[in-house]
Formats: structure tokens, C-alpha cells, sequence
């Protein structure tokens, strides 16, 4: 029902107006009557009417006086106004004022009931312009959030953006787009996931991050654009508590992407410097925040890369694993530190794997072969190292276990002779052959070096070195020449020589590293 109020100095129109009105009728009711201006104005503000029917000529604040006092604090009030001729000039006051019906005295009942729903239909007009308005505002609302990425991935994903499009969007969305420096964040989940983990790190981060501008996904990435202030000072920080809020919540891990500072006119440039430190994941490994600055400058050529692949795979087929580990280990670090292109990187992986696995057993290399795919696809590095490793010393076992139910007892009794005699100056193959075996030199070196995988002057050095290297660090103050002496050596300096040929290193500096 909307309501009524009623004011006139003259106490007969005022009641009879009141009385032969069926106001329920028309969708209204009378809420009061007042006698001028004054009066009625304390009653609209007590009230607040829809409808104000009001002579114009009244003591005290005549009508126009009451309109222009109203539209003032209450503009969606309506007026009625209730006039004679000689008051004319006071109806054309109030037309300023937005009133638009007026009634000449005296007035009959169709007259007021038709200016009454007039009035009602322009009420409910504007009652439904402001239902639609608000409606549209609401939706607008719940749809400005997807807007706003939808322009994100637009800007990000195309090269036909420039400031003339930045000025459009900043005026509809009403946000400043174009002066501010801004930073790019982007994440990626480790291990699988859905739309709940992206939609997560988008809450997580509007929570921590005050001055984000804008957010999206784009593929499997959450992407941010961080509005650069003091508040950035801590922004590794904050990107800090993402990643434990995030695994605390779901157990799983996310790597973050950071670009340089720019403006929004380059996010494109910024976005790609966010998917390529993403790649560098690969080195850096997952879980990670990599910047430009982690992204490594230096002009490296394939060349560099140092490795021996056949003396690997002999320490494989000998089922050497403890010399196998540390050749791979240091196969991956130099890798590393290369950080060479990512296929490149592969493929060389993929060519040691491969010369690894075609010593197998046919059968057996079928299976190893399986693998070979698990390999290419690895993310990083590291769980291209651990995968390899793992095959590795499976490799490496089975041939220990081989090559020691294959030892003959001849090989047998000669690795027995060196142990016992691995301090002796005339240790040799001939010594060996002719002193203690009694056979052909030349056929116990071919069968030593079948069975054994290396040549007897290779093994012999090797063990002398490792028994060396023993020495030194169980005994910090033993002398160079006093472990050349235990181990057969006749010249110290020879020994240094050989020591350093095997280590790398002298003894005196292998004690001190």
C-alpha cells in the first residue's frame, strides 16, 4: 500500500477528501491530514508518504514552499496539487520541482482518484527501473570477477592489446590498469589435481595479498598480477605462506613463478618471463619461487658437457655400484650446472640410459626399455636422477651377483694373492703367473681382465689407491711415503703421481680437503 498524506487550511475539503475516497481501493492509504506547510512537513519526516496531495496557497509555508523543502531531502515524494486560478504562478513554481498534477478547486472524486493513480503507475515505473537496476548491478557483480579474468587471459594470450584497450577496460571495470607497477605471479600444483586446488590458491592469495589488480587461471596455472608497494618488500614471504597454507590443506606442492616489475601495457612480455622461469623448475626443482634472477645468464655450449659413458657402463657390468653412483652423480650435477636446453638435456640422459641398458640380458633390456618413456616425461631433473639410479643399481647388482658365481677358482685364488701380497714391490701379473700359479702370463691377464673387467695393472693400482685413501683418513698423521712403503711403492713421488692421476688430487691435498 503506498501512502497518503493530506494537507489543506480548510477543514471541510480536508474531510470531505478524506471521507469520499475509498483509498484502499487504489492500492493507498491515509496515513494523516495536516492543517498547512509546517505541520505537514513534521509529519513527512515522521512518516515518510509516497503521495503528498497539498494546496498551494496555505499560511504559514504555503505549498511551493513544502515541494521546494521536500524535493530537497525526499525527491522520490509525489505531489498533488490542489490550486485555484489566481494561483497560477505558484503551480508554475512547482514545476521545477518535478510535480505534474495539478487540481483546480473546487475538485471533484474522479479527478483526485485519477491524479491518484497516475502518481501510482509513475511510482511503480520508477520502483521497477530500480528493481531492473539493481538486478543488473547484482549480476554484474557476480559476473565482474569472471570479466575481469576473461580480460586477464585475453591480455596475456594476445598481442593485439595496447593502451587503447587498457583505457576501455579501465573505464567500465573502473579500476586504474595502465600507471601502476605491477609484478606477475604464476603457480603450478605438483601432482594432480582439479579446479578446487586452482580456485584455492586464488582464495588463499586474495586473502594475503592486498594489492592483487587482477587474477585468472590459464590452462593448469594460476596466474596474479601484484600491484608493486611497500606491501611487496615481503612478497616472497607471502608467497611463502601460500605454498604452507596450500599443502597444509591438500598435501600437495606448488612451484611460483615470479616476473620482473613492469607495467600492465607489457603483461605479455611478463607473462612469458613467468613461464620461463616455470621451466627452469626442471633444474630448480619442484616446490620452488624462481625469479629472473634464478634463471641462469651464462652461454653454455653442448661441448662442455664431460662424460664418459663407456667407463660407466663398465663399472655397471662389473657390478661396481658404490664408482657407478658417484660417475652418475657427477653426470647430473654438471647438468646442472650447464642448465642446458631441457630436450638437450633429455636426450643426453636418455643416450647414457640407453648405452646402460643394451648390456642386459635381450629380455631384460625389453623391460628397461619401458622405462625409457617414464624417463623423457620426468618434470625435473631430480626424479630423472633418482628413476635413473634406481635402474642403475638394480643393473649393477645383478651383474655382482653374476660376476661372482662366474669368478673361476683361478680368478678366485689370484684376488686372494693380491690381498695378501698388496704390499709387496714385485706384485705383478708375472709375479702372480710365474711364482705362485705357475701358468702363462698372458693367459691368466686375458682371463683376469674377462672375468674381472678391467686389466690386472688397472686393478691393482685401484685397489692400492683405495687401501691409500684408507690409510689417510683412519691415520691423520701418517707420512706419504710411510703408506707408499705399505703398499708396495718404492718412490714416494711415483706413488703421489699415481694417486693423483686416480683422485685428482695429491695425498697431501686429498688429507687436507
Amino acid at each position: 500500500m503506498y501512502k497518503v498524506l493530506l494537507v489543506d487550511d480548510e477543514r471541510i475539503i480536508l474531510e470531505g477528501i478524506s471521507n469520499f475516497i475509498e483509498w484502499e481501493t487504489y492500492q493507498t492509504t491515509l496515513i494523516g491530514t495536516a492543517k498547512n506547510g509546517v505541520e505537514a512537513y513534521q509529519i513527512i519526516e515522521k512518516e515518510l508518504p509516497d503521495i503528498v496531495i497539498t494546496d498551494i496557497k496555505m499560511p504559514g509555508m504555503n505549498g511551493v514552499e513544502l515541494v521546494e523543502k521536500v524535493h530537497e531531502k525526499y525527491p522520490e515524494i509525489h505531489f498533488i496539487m490542489l490550486s485555484g486560478f489566481a494561483e497560477f504562478d505558484y503551480a508554475k513554481q512547482a514545476m521545477q520541482y518535478g510535480v505534474k498534477h495539478y487540481l483546480l478547486k473546487p475538485c471533484n472524486e474522479n479527478s483526485i482518484i485519477q491524479a491518484l493513480k497516475e502518481c501510482i503507475e509513475e511510482i511503480e515505473k520508477i520502483e521497477s527501473q530500480d528493481r531492473f537496476i539493481q538486478e543488473m548491478n547484482e549480476k554484474l557483480e557476480k559476473m565482474l570477477p569472471y570479466a575481469k579474468e576473461q580480460l586477464l587471459k585475453e591480455f596475456v594470450t594476445s598481442e593485439s592489446y595496447g593502451n587503447k584497450e587498457l583505457e576501455y577496460y579501465q573505464r567500465i571495470f573502473r579500476m586504474e590498469l595502465r600507471d601502476p607497477l605491477i609484478k606477475l605471479v604464476l603457480f603450478q600444483i605438483e601432482d594432480f589435481f582439479d579446479y578446487e586446488h586452482l580456485f584455492a590458491i586464488k582464495n588463499i592469495s586474495e586473502h594475503l595479498f592486498e594489492n592483487m589488480i587482477l587474477s585468472c587461471t590459464v590452462g593448469e596455472h594460476v596466474l596474479l598480477v601484484i600491484g608493486i608497494s611497500s606491501q611487496t618488500d615481503n612478497l616472497h614471504d607471502q608467497m611463502e605462506q601460500i605454498r604452507e597454507r596450500f599443502f597444509q590443506y591438500y598435501q600437495k606442492d606448488i612451484t611460483i613463478a615470479v616476473s620482473e616489475a613492469g607495467r600492465m601495457i607489457a603483461v605479455r612480455k611478463l607473462y612469458k618471463q613467468t613461464l620461463e622461469c616455470l621451466q627452469h623448475r626442471f633444474y630448480l626443482g619442484e616446490g620452488s619461487i624462481i625469479t629472473k634472477d634464478d634463471i641462469s645468464t651464462q652461454t653454455v655450449q653442448e661441448d662442455d658437457l664431460q662424460y664418459d659413458q663407456q667407463k660407466f657402463c663398465l663399472l655397471v657390468k662389473s657390478g661396481r655400484w658404490d664408482d657407478a653412483r658417484k660417475e652418475l652423480e657427477q653426470f647430473f650435477q654438471q647438468l646442472v650446472q650447464l642448465r642446458l636446453d631441457i630436450q638437450t638435456t633429455k636426450s643426453y640422459c636418455v643416450q647414457l640410459f640407453n648405452g646402460m641398458i643394451r648390456m642386459c640380458h635381450p629380455e631384460q633390456m625389453k623391460e628397461y626399455l619401458l622405462i625409457m618413456p617414464q624417463l623423457l616425461e620426468m618434470e625435473t631433473i631430480q626424479s630423472m636422477h633418482t628413476l635413473f639410479a634406481k635402474v642403475a643399481k638394480e643393473i649393477s647388482l645383478h651383474f655382482y651377483q653374476q660376476n661372482k658365481s662366474k669368478h673361476s677358482a683361478i680368478i678366485q685364488k689370484v684376488l686372494h694373492i693380491i690381498e695378501k701380497e698388496i704390499g709387496n714391490q714385485n706384485l705383478s701379473l708375472n709375479f702372480i703367473a710365474n711364482e705362485r700359479m705357475f701358468m702363462s702370463p698372458d693367459y691368466l691377464g686375458k682371463l683376469f681382465k674377462k672375468e674381472m673387467g678391467e686389466r690386472f695393472s688397472t686393478y691393482i693400482t685401484r685397489i692400492r689407491v683405495e687401501r691409500a685413501i684408507e690409510m689417510i683418513d683412519r691415520e691423520k698423521d701418517v707420512k706419504v711415503f710411510e703408506v707408499a712403503e705399505k703398499l708396495g711403492f718404492t718412490d714416494s713421488q711415483y706413488f703421489s703421481q699415481v694417486f693423483k692421476k686416480q683422485t685428482g688430487l695429491t695425498p697431501s691435498e686429498y688429507r687436507k680437503g
